[in-house]
């Protein structure tokens, strides 16, 4: 059918690309077996053709705001089964996009590589381990039970790994999961390019939409001036609904803005939208 052969191609193009030894027998498999039983062969491949890995996010950003971003982006390219931020301090600006088809992560890789998101240029390839909700997906329980007491294993051997290079005082060596291109913009002309207002940078100007026309400089500076280093609201001269706030550090507009994006005010109750200034 047209979906085996999509599936095919696809394969034929990440073995030759990320493990060459696979090439032919994959091709083999997928061109003469039904779907689902080509999937249960993908799980000897020593990558996940449905987990994307995402490197170089902007680690100030709060790891909720961060999952409902990737979340928005990559749902453009299938059904996003799981998103998870990494938080400790060695992993943050990591995170990791499921996907319920192998076919969605790739195309998903090959748009999103170099796209900006709040002033980063994301890095993505396929994660070199399977995630529980694959695994758990398209396996047995008892196959799923042995993959998350083998996950448990290695995590705990690298933990106790890391805390004997600590001991002995060993320099850390840097580990990846993947690697990806590191272009600072997408090369693909298709691929999204203007950046969202919900996904700039952050810097210490917010940008206000959607002000109710009885709310003045000093109505938003009883909203606004609540928060650490706030230093003036600024009217949009001539045009209704817009202000800009400034405050002394970015961290300061950061914490502004998470708490009142989205916010009601005046009678109609409009969400106020507030982002980081354009620049």
């Amino acid at each position: 059918s047209n979906n085996n052969s999509s599936l095919v191609q696809y394969l034929f193009y990440i073995s030759i690309t990320q493990n060459g030894f696979f090439t032919t027998a994959y091709c083999y498999v997928s061109a003469i077996a039904p779907r689902h039983y080509v999937r249960s062969w993908l799980t000897f491949l020593p990558f996940d053709l449905y987990r994307v890995y995402v490197q170089n996010l902007e680690e100030r950003i709060k790891p909720e705001a961060l999952i409902e971003a990737l979340k928005s982006i990559f749902s453009e390219y299938g059904t996003v089964l799981d998103v998870v931020a990494k938080t400790n301090l060695r992993a943050k600006g990591q995170a990791f996009v499921v996907f319920d088809e192998p076919e969605s992560a790739l195309k998903a890789i090959e748009e999103v590589q170099g796209f900006e998101l709040f002033g980063k240029p994301m890095r993505v390839a396929l994660a070199r381990s399977r995630s529980d909700a694959t695994v758990e997906k398209y396996s047995s329980k008892e196959d799923f039970e042995l993959h998350k007491r083998h996950r448990v294993a290695d995590k705990e051997k690298r933990i106790a790994a890391a805390e004997e290079q600590k001991r002995s005082g060993a320099q850390e060596p840097v580990s990846k999961l993947a690697r990806g291109p590191t272009g600072l913009k997408s090369s693909n002309p298709s691929g999204p390019s203007a950046v969202p207002d919900e996904y700039l940078p952050p810097n210490k100007i917010l940008f206000l939409q959607n002000i109710p026309d009885q709310y003045d400089v000093d109505s938003l500076t009883a909203i606004f001036g609540r928060f650490d280093g706030f230093k003036e609201v600024r009217l949009v001269p001539g045009r209704r609904g817009l202000a800009f706030v400034e405050y002394e550090t970015d961290q300061n507009a950061i914490t502004a803005k998470e708490n009142t994006s989205g916010m009601t005010l005046g009678d109609d109750a409009k969400p106020l939208k507030v982002a980081y200034q354009r620049k």
